[in-house]
């Protein structure tokens, strides 16, 4: 699920790291984002919305809709497509039994 060579950037191979969504252990790339992060590790639902506690996504990956929210070393809110992931990050789902 990554691009791993461009056409114009050549190799786009970075050092492999380690973080946990909902205390499972997942790897990513150095400097993408949490949100492709999770994507590559075939991870659709980030948190569920607060009326209906249905499961939201990455919507617009630019960082305006705020869809993609999640716990983030014990911070709220944290917008994941637009924060790079780092080593050892603990995310969790927002909302229903998490909030």
């Amino acid at each position: 699920m990554r691009i791993l060579t461009h056409p114009l950037f050549g190799s786009l191979r970075k050092e492999r790291i380690t973080f946990t969504f909902n205390e499972v252990n997942y790897e990513a790339i150095e400097g993408e984002s949490i949100a492709a992060a999770l994507l590559a590790n075939n991870i659709r639902t980030i948190r569920y919305s607060e009326k209906l506690n249905m499961p939201r996504g990455i919507y617009c990956g630019i960082g305006n809709c705020y869809e993609c929210r999640a716990t983030v070393n014990g911070q709220r809110s944290v917008r994941t497509c637009i924060t790079n992931v780092e080593e050892h990050m603990q995310i969790h789902t927002q909302g229903q039994e998490n909030s």
